[in-house]
């Protein structure tokens, strides 16, 4: 039987795109393996909102080639998108698929022949090969790279399928209901690579999370690019709180967790739905960026300060036990000591509980990217550092404040041993990573009494 192995990287929509395509390759009667080094083909789905993103996946793939030269690569998602010939360029890789045509990746590996035919793939409608890209250096065993991409911005409806759960050991299945994105913040380049903001129809989830519920899934994430931008490019146009009431309603999902939503569109209305019903979970992340008016309006941003802190505060008014995350940048171009000392006294005031810190990175084709007065890149580490280590402060003052409580979690698919004996890893529904006492199959739900605080988990012992 032949097999395939994904490699990930990337944010919750990335990893919606890969359990797709590992459903529909399940579907072809190909097997996952474990580790790239046994399959005969490998998916690496890449993401472009860095270079060290970038950098990260060309690591990954000559590592996948140097560990296992007969393996067919294909390399798709976001750095896929932007970059084809970059990545064609690489030994090893077989195929470069950009996210205009990621559903056509199971057909591609299905054509491949065996490596020892050393036949090329048929050639889809619309592929652009690359011709005699580094032959030479290139392992007999692959002919130079071939590229399958076009236009994103032609994109108006979701192109990958969502994913069925059950597979793959997916506790937590990941459903994608939005795609794209129609903003233009002046550091991202995820709207060239993802295209203009397009959403699955409400008719379609509810269909998708009915059969996710029979498929065992207590707990499924909404994700997408920009969740808040919800149903507007649909007919009749829908809302992101309308479609929330209905999946509550139509489906007997136990929980329901919602990814990143910008923060002008976490509005009252929404909290109040989260604050309705015991099923949603208790988790918001809002991408701040920077603690500066001025640096926020040189990042196209259309919020300020003020604004940003009042919406959190409205999280915190309504579910006091509720996670607040945030997206911070550091050292955006013309950023000034005062601006960062800004950013850090707005965290440091903010109900926040968690912090994603970015290290600013160029990207091609952004208007930051031409922006003069960039930042020393010692500065913006030093600066990056200052934000991680707010970010754990704020982090373990909200892990302490549950010592002594009880959590409802959901236990996950990894188990260990440490000085108190074996422990089951969980998820509570304000997003705190707890390690339960004992071993527990995944997918059960466990309210836990939660005694410790070790290395950076909670603990404790089920009731």
């Amino acid at each position: 039987m032949a097999t395939f192995f994904i490699e990930q990287f990337g944010c919750r929509a990335t990893q919606a795109d890969a359990a797709a395509i590992e459903r529909q390759l399940r579907e072809r009667g190909y097997a996952a393996t474990r580790e790239a080094n046994s399959a005969n083909v490998v998916v690496v789905n890449t993401c472009t909102v860095t270079a060290a993103a970038d950098l990260q996946a060309r690591q990954a793939i000559r590592a996948i080639h140097k560990q296992n030269p007969s393996a067919r690569i294909v390399v798709t998602g976001c750095y896929a998108q932007r970059a084809p010939e970059e990545l064609a360029g690489l030994d090893g890789v077989s195929w470069v698929v950009g996210n205009s045509h990621k559903p056509e990746i199971p057909r591609l590996v299905e054509e491949m022949a065996p490596v020892s035919a050393r036949r090329a793939p048929q050639e889809p409608r619309g592929f652009v090969p690359l011709s005699m890209i580094a032959s030479e250096t290139r392992s007999s065993a692959h002919r130079p790279a071939q590229i399958l991409t076009g236009d994103i911005q032609e994109q108006r409806e979701l192109l990958v399928a969502p994913v069925e759960g059950g597979e793959g050991g997916h506790t937590r299945p990941v459903l994608k209901i939005q795609d794209g994105c129609n903003k233009r913040c002046s550091y991202c380049v995820i709207p060239q690579v993802r295209g203009r903001s397009r959403s699955l129809a409400p008719g379609r989830v509810i269909e998708e999370i009915r059969k996710l519920c029979e498929r065992g899934a207590r707990e499924i994430v909404l994700s997408g690019i920009d969740l808040g931008n919800y149903g507007r490019d649909l007919a009749p146009r829908a809302d992101l709180g309308e479609l929330l009431r209905r999946i509550l309603d139509d489906t007997p999902v136990e929980r329901l967790r919602v990814s990143s939503i910008e923060p002008m569109d976490v509005t009252e209305d929404l909290i109040a739905i989260f604050a309705s019903s015991e099923r949603m979970a208790r988790h918001f992340h809002m991408p701040l960026q920077s603690g500066s008016d001025r640096v926020l309006a040189a990042m196209h941003r259309w919020y300020r300060a003020e604004h940003y802190a009042r919406r959190a505060e409205l999280v915190r008014e309504w579910l006091p036990d509720a996670a607040i995350g945030a997206d911070v940048i550091a050292g955006f171009p013309g950023e000034t000591e005062g601006d960062h000392q800004a950013t850090l006294a707005l965290i440091e005031q903010l109900p926040l509980t968690y912090l994603h810190v970015f290290s600013f990175s160029a990207r091609p084709g952004t208007a930051a990217a031409e922006m003069k007065h960039h930042v020393p890149e010692a500065v913006i580490a030093r600066r990056a550092r200052e934000l991680r280590a707010l970010g754990e402060q704020k982090k373990t003052g909200f892990q302490k404040a549950q010592l002594g409580g009880q959590l409802r979690v959901l236990t996950l698919n990894r188990q260990g041993i440490n000085d108190s004996g074996q422990w089951t890893r969980a998820l509570s529904g304000n997003y705190h990573d707890v390690r339960v006492s004992g071993q527990w199959s995944a997918n059960q739900t466990l309210d836990v009494r939660i005694d410790g605080l070790t290395d950076g988990y909670l603990a404790g012992a089920a009731v």
